[in-house]
Parts: structure tokens; C-alpha cells; sequence
């Protein structure tokens, strides 16, 4: 039987591709302070760089790390909704994924 998840993360992104690597682990070193039962769900809303392709890759390798997208740009709002449809965690946090604030 899977473990519950216990803390859930949305981070929705635009454009974001050049800072991806260094959020994800921004992200993961703060989570796995407070548990191991985790999932990290990047939202691409539609970004016109390589945001898609990178989060595709970054989270290929760890079953935590999940990412959506969008064919276009829906806005902030709609892809924190997406992210609260998919997550499992008994807890949510949303944060912004330009780490202008730290995770």
C-alpha cells in the first residue's frame, strides 16, 4: 500500500525554464524538512520557452515531482485550480515559481 501523502506543493509556472533546476531543489531541500510523503506539481501554463521540456525531464526521475500543461495561457488562477484537482496531500501549500519568494 502506497504511504498517504502528506504535503502537496503547486507551483504554477510561466516562462520559467531558466530557474527550474535551482527551484526544484530549492523546493525539495525545504519539503523534506517536514516529511518525506511528499508531491511537488508543476503547472505550465502554457509557457512559450522550454519550461514544458525541462519540467519534463527534471521530473522524470522522482514518482514526487508531477507537471501539467496547458496548450496555452489560462492565468495564474486556473492553473493553481488544475493543481488543486491533481493534488493528494493532506495538506496544501501554493507558491509562486519565480523564486522571487523562498520556498
Amino acid at each position: 500500500m502506497e504511504p498517504q501523502i502528506k504535503l502537496s506543493v503547486i507551483i504554477p509556472l510561466f516562462n520559467e525554464s531558466k530557474i527550474i533546476d535551482q527551484l526544484v531543489t530549492r523546493v525539495e531541500t525545504s519539503v523534506k524538512k517536514i516529511t518525506e510523503n511528499y508531491e511537488v506539481i508543476f503547472i505550465d501554463d502554457g509557457s512559450t520557452d522550454t519550461t514544458f521540456t525541462t519540467l519534463k525531464d527534471r521530473t522524470s526521475h522522482d514518482d514526487r515531482l508531477k507537471h501539467l500543461s496547458f496548450s496555452r495561457n489560462f492565468g495564474h488562477q486556473i492553473a493553481v485550480m488544475a493543481g488543486l484537482d491533481h493534488c493528494k496531500g493532506s495538506a496544501v501549500v501554493i507558491i509562486d515559481g519565480d523564486l522571487q519568494d523562498p520556498p
